[in-house]
């Protein structure tokens, strides 16, 4: 059995499963293939469209392989009341690491606030921001 089927057999009959196995199945692969989805579909008996609406629809579920390293700077209302915005203008052009916007991550006291490897940082100014994505590469 390869590795989406063992995913989508361990969810068997709970309910709602699609988001819980398309979580895993991104950490697995690291994206959620073409292939991924119609075994999905066909364990789920729904069609390919509805898991791809659903791959789709939300940002963290990505259909392609990017290998590089991820940082979660987050731009919800209060960390651009405390200046989010600037500090991503001031970010200098790079490839090697990939920004994504979350809103969010439970540190609107002590924002802006950034998620990198798994682990939160808070307080961020231009020179913070800047070492956090530097030691992300």
């Amino acid at each position: 059995m390869d590795l989406v089927a063992a995913i989508v057999a361990a969810h068997a009959g709970r309910e709602g499963p699609l988001l819980p196995i398309l979580h895993d199945v991104q950490a697995a692969q690291g994206h959620v293939s073409e292939e991924a989805i119609r075994t999905i579909a066909h364990g789920l008996n729904l069609s390919r469209a509805e898991v791809h609406g659903v791959v789709s629809f939300y940002h963290d579920f990505r259909t392609q392989p990017d290998p590089r390293p991820v940082v979660k700077l987050c731009r919800a209302e209060a960390c651009q009341a405390r200046g989010v915005e600037a500090l991503v203008a001031a970010l200098p052009p790079q490839n090697q690491v990939r920004i994504e916007t979350v809103y969010c991550l439970g540190l609107c006291s002590a924002g802006p606030a950034a998620l990198a490897a798994g682990r939160p940082h808070a307080r961020l100014d231009a020179a913070k921001l800047a070492a956090l994505v530097e030691a992300a590469t």
